[in-house]
């Protein structure tokens, strides 16, 4: 890259000389020897936080020939300072972040003084751009939170102070920015400083600082501005540089494993990067799922062999005998073994449009750990403006609330307050594959530990040989009206004339009884589904064919019954009638209601419908039901 550029405009409150050693050699040296810092800008939106980040590199001379004869012309045809420099140009790179004046991604920027490196994560001030806010503070030390001096403490301040603060960041620099705007006014200054402190006495910040600045105008940036002399406090880059930061010292040595490397024959080790803690040739590991042990024979890396490991190291692990472990086991040492769950309290921050329902199966990615997951209880949501609690059945876009979760099976875990590396996980989509949640841990549930499978003498195996025929589910799926119930008694009379053991599963019946207490809702409909799929699994366990007739609306619930009673027993049935034969039918006079607005959730008109991709057998009820039960007969039989 070109020289360093000379200072346009306005000069810079420090020489150059002062932020740099005189030589590259000095400055490498120097470097190597720097801590880093992590800092993340959020705030509310066009708060400033991009033109403080371009100001701030631009006052501390980090900027070279060819980036500031870009910035120029760029500022000329996106810029929104007229003639002058736009310095969130720096920082905004996407087009539509240009065309829009907002940032929507979450930037990256690293630089260095002659005190300390840094890297600094800018993140967007939308609501609707929550999850680049969480992804930017999951990694940083310090929050810089702007807040414009002319609008106060608004209620995306007070999410991202919120959520700063669940991701255990706890020093916290409150950056009054435009205040230029305000005539440097210390009166505003001060009132938002009292109104942050107060809304932030309970997020267990450890130091609050406030500042007045103008990132527009580079006052408080490098040096103490003529405008505030009033404020006593430190600069910006003043407050960068001296920050003391506690790193984490675990006690644990936690390495997930990322890959299985082996080159050839001779070599077999394990790959991945240090997320806690160190390990030396010699110590003794333990896979946390199997609980194999085995001595470390080497530490290989791209640079050579390592005597010691540490957090943060890209690694490979050799063992002195063969031991069996892949992709997704996390390693400890022998001597300091993990936790397992399948069961734990978090705190969901929602990122997706649709909603987050109890019951609906996701999956789950802890360290390099998948399973699946489902809500079991939504404990509370937090009101962001006042942190209170509120009662809720669903989440939606933005929300922070606690909830348990149940796993199919243990993952290593920690709480996110002893470890970043197993305490924090992501829920994601079945089939959008979208990240639809972050989570932290707050502690594993005692039933995780209280509560195990009982080994029972009589198996499926034998039932079924007494019943003279296997176990099965007919999973009948369709609208309200399309022959469902119809259908499965017919069938039900026939495999009973040929003597087999059956049990039909009816939605109204069970509505009745068991699922009594469900309404009609998305997150109703999802909780009856689940609770009637356990009950068929443990129906065909004893080794009956079980007949469930639901309408069943919604993929991702027929999915999960699939898995959890298995492919090879689950045979999807689609009763294909269309919507208007079905309203024709009306026998419940349900749709009636629907169309009069009286049944707001009634599948198909009111609610989603969303017909099975890929059924074993689709059926249409119009045709003679004879003709229906004989096909189903041809198959199943």
């Amino acid at each position: 890259m070109g020289r360093k550029a000379k200072a346009p405009a306005v000069k810079p409150a420090r020489r150059e000389a002062e932020l740099r050693p005189a030589t590259i050699e000095a400055f490498l040296a120097q470097q190597q020897e720097q801590d880093l810092l992590r800092f993340i800008t959020c705030g509310s939106v066009d708060d400033g936080k991009s033109t403080l980040i371009g100001r701030l590199l631009w006052e501390a001379q980090q900027l070279f020939d060819d980036q500031l004869a870009a910035l120029t012309a760029e500022s000329k045809k996106y810029g929104t300072q007229g003639e002058a420099i736009d310095f969130a140009l720096l920082v905004d790179g996407l087009a539509a972040e240009r065309e829009q004046g907002i940032t929507i991604d979450g930037a990256y920027r690293f630089f260095a003084t002659n005190k300390r490196k840094f890297i600094v994560a800018d993140t967007p001030g939308h609501e609707q751009y929550t999850r680049n806010m969480v992804t930017g503070a999951s990694t940083a030390d310090v929050a810089l939170l702007l807040v414009d001096a002319s609008q106060g403490v608004l209620t995306q301040t007070r999410r991202h102070a919120y959520l700063v603060s669940l991701m255990g960041i706890r020093h916290v620099m409150l950056a009054v920015n435009k205040m230029d705007l305000v005539g440097f006014d210390r009166a505003v200054f001060e009132r938002i400083d009292a109104s942050f402190r107060q809304f932030a006495q309970t997020l267990g910040f450890e130091s609050i600082t406030t500042l007045p600045l103008s990132a527009l105008k580079g006052d408080n940036i490098l040096a103490r501005s003529a405008n505030t002399p009033w404020y006593s406090g430190p600069t910006l880059m003043g407050y960068l540089e001296t920050i003391k930061v506690k790193p984490k010292v675990s006690g644990k040595f936690v390495f997930p494993v990322q890959w299985v490397n082996r080159p050839d024959s001779k070599f077999r080790g394990f790959s991945g990067s240090v997320a806690e803690g160190r390990v030396q040739v010699g110590d003794e590991i333990r896979v946390t799922a199997s609980g194999q042990t085995a001595k470390v024979a080497a530490i290989v890396t791209m640079d050579g062999p390592l005597v010691e490991a540490a957090a943060g190291d890209a690694v490979t692990l050799k063992l002195a005998r063969e031991i069996d472990a892949s992709r997704g086991d996390v390693i400890s040492l022998s001597a300091s073994p993990l936790d397992t769950t399948d069961q734990f309290e978090a705190t969901l921050v929602w990122m997706d449009a649709e909603a987050g329902l109890i019951g609906r199966v996701y999956e789950v990615k802890l360290a390099t750990q998948w399973a699946s997951a489902s809500i079991t209880n939504i404990k509370h949501r937090v009101d962001i403006n006042t942190l209170a609690h509120e009662a809720s059945r669903q989440l939606g876009l933005n929300d922070i609330s606690v909830c348990t979760l149940a796993l199919s099976k243990p993952l290593a875990f920690d709480t996110y307050e002893h470890s970043r590396a197993l305490g924090s996980f992501i829920l994601v989509d079945r089939f959008s594959h979208t990240t639809v949640a972050a989570g932290m841990i707050r502690h594993s549930l005692r039933r995780a530990q209280n509560v195990h499978k009982q080994a029972l003498s009589i198996t499926r195996k034998d039932r079924e040989k007494l019943n003279g025929h296997k176990g099965r589910v007919i999973w009948f799926t369709g609208l309200s009206g399309s022959g469902k119930s119809t259908i499965a008694n017919a069938l039900e009379v026939e495999l009973h004339a040929q003597g087999r053991r059956t049990y039909i599963l009816d939605g109204d019946n069970v509505r009745q009884g068991l699922n009594k207490d469900l309404g009609f809702t998305d997150a109703d409909r999802v909780e009856n589904i689940r609770r009637i799929a356990e009950i068929a699994k443990l129906m065909m366990d004893a080794g009956l064919v079980v007949m469930t007739a639901f309408i069943s609306p919604f993929m991702r619930e027929r999915e999960m019954a699939r898995e959890l009673i298995g492919a090879d027993n689950f045979v999807e049935v689609f009763v294909n009638t269309p919507l208007e034969v079905c309203e024709l039918r009306d026998t419940k006079g349900l749709y009636k209601k629907a169309r009069a607005g009286l049944l707001p959730n009634m599948s198909g008109i009111g609610s989603p419908y969303e017909p099975p991709a890929s059924p074993q057998i689709v059926l249409d009820s119009t045709t003679k039901t004879r003709e229906c039960v004989k096909r189903l007969l041809e198959l199943i039989v």
